[in-house]
Parts: structure tokens; C-alpha cells; sequence
């Protein structure tokens, strides 16, 4: 039996330049494959490590504190596009908006805003121990970073203050 028939055919079965692109197909199909679940594996198999955000909107408008107020954002699970995180809102606090304003003297100070409020979201979740790139959803989360705190009913974006990765030791 020859290795390519009279009719270009390998083994007599396929066509080379067929085989050629069966095997190209499937070397991109693969490819997409390892970059859209390769580090949702590597997360699962690694060891978690709870990792808490807090979040800060400054000078949120009157009706956004009274909503916050009236529809408690606290328990809620974060979203990331159209799917449930598994990070959650464990507290949230409304605090005075400080800004900085000049006096009739040209001096700068601190002054309370009348109307505006800071809201200080905390959310909690865990992520890979270890990680270079810790994320919430499809968002790093690194301090200083803007960041959507989204749920199934409320969204608004702040900055991220603070974030406390737990060492493996604990």
C-alpha cells in the first residue's frame, strides 16, 4: 500500500491538503480552548486564601446615598458582566464627603459638603494563594484602581483603598 495514492490521497483516505487543514482547525480550536479555561483550572486546583476590598465612591449625589439607604447593598453578591461572583458586600458605610475648597484669603482647606457622602463598600471573597493578579470577576483589584461594585440591582464605580490578601500561614 502506498503512503499517497495516484489521487493525492494519503493513505488513500484523505486528501493532504484536507489533513493539513483539519489539523490547523483543530490547533486553533485547542488553543482557544487552554486560554479560556487554563486559569479558571489553575484557580480551581490552587489553594484559596480569603482576600478582603474596600471600596471607596467619593461624593456620591444624594440620590444614590438615599438609595443605598432605602435597598441595603450589604449580603449581596458581586456581578461581572451577566454571571454572579462569589465576592459579597459584607458592609458598607456612609461617611462625610471632606473636599478641598479656597477661602475668600487664597488658603485651601478641608470643608464638609452639605449634600455629598462617601460610600465605603467592604467586599470579601478568596482567590488563588499566591496570585500575581488577584481579581474579582473580570476586574483586578489592586489599591488605587477604579472598580465597579455591581450587583443584581445597583452599580456604581469608586476606587479601590484598600486591599488585604491572607498569608498562607493563617
Amino acid at each position: 500500500m502506498k503512503i499517497i495514492n495516484e489521487k493525492g490521497k494519503l493513505f488513500g483516505i484523505i486528501n493532504i491538503v484536507d489533513l493539513l487543514v483539519l489539523v490547523a482547525a483543530i490547533a486553533v480550536i485547542a488553543g482557544v480552548g487552554y486560554k479560556l479555561f487554563a486559569p479558571q483550572i489553575a484557580n480551581a486546583a490552587a489553594k484559596q486564601v480569603p482576600m478582603t476590598v474596600t471600596v471607596r465612591v467619593r461624593g456620591a449625589t444624594p440620590f444614590l446615598v438615599q438609595e443605598v439607604q432605602r435597598n441595603s447593598q450589604v449580603g449581596k453578591k458581586i456581578v461581572s458582566g451577566s454571571s454572579y461572583t462569589d465576592a459579597v458586600i459584607t458592609d458598607m458605610q456612609i461617611q462625610d464627603y471632606v473636599q478641598q475648597v479656597t477661602t475668600a484669603d487664597g488658603s485651601i482647606v478641608d470643608a464638609l459638603d452639605p449634600s455629598k457622602k462617601d460610600l465605603v463598600f467592604t467586599i470579601e471573597t478568596t482567590v488563588a494563594e499566591g496570585t500575581a493578579a488577584p481579581a474579582i470577576g473580570t476586574q483586578e483589584v489592586r489599591a488605587g484602581r477604579t472598580f465597579i461594585v455591581k450587583t443584581n440591582d445597583f452599580e456604581t464605580t469608586g476606587n479601590i483603598d484598600m486591599v488585604d490578601i491572607a498569608d498562607s500561614a493563617e
